[in-house]
């Protein structure tokens, strides 16, 4: 599958953080599932729209990065834990990494992904930033 068309597929899930709440436990998935891990119950999720606000779980700062990122090195890296209770893996932007600690309150923004092919489709997604 070319990856235009994979992006127009997922486009609900790009620009919306969209995750997953299961009816029976009350917990909050992110990405979107089909089962609960948690209670193992097939059919009992419904999607959540979520907010897009937490909190950093964990970093990392990334100095060494794959030539597609060298131009933004250093970067970080963390994953949030947003205020439903799920988490998640993004990219914190608009920062200097020596200024990002663990419990620092963030905030979703959309971001350019990357740009691909000779047309030059850009592909936007979540990042996340530091609340001030």
């Amino acid at each position: 599958m070319s990856d235009t068309v994979r992006a127009w597929r997922h486009i609900p899930q790009r620009y919306n953080l969209m995750g997953s709440k299961c009816t029976q436990c009350g917990t909050v998935f992110f990405p979107q599932r089909i089962i609960c891990p948690e209670c193992r119950r097939k059919g009992q999720l419904e999607d959540l729209k979520l907010k897009g606000e937490g909190k950093i779980y964990t970093y990392s700062v990334i100095t060494t990065p794959t030539d597609e990122f060298k131009e933004i090195a250093p970067y970080v890296v963390a994953i949030i834990e947003l205020e439903e209770g799920a988490k998640v893996t993004a990219q914190i932007v608009d920062c200097d990494p020596e200024e990002v600690e663990i419990g620092d309150e963030v905030e979703m923004v959309f971001r350019r992904i990357r740009e691909e092919g000779d047309d030059g489709v850009i592909s936007y997604g979540f990042k996340f930033k530091l609340k001030k």
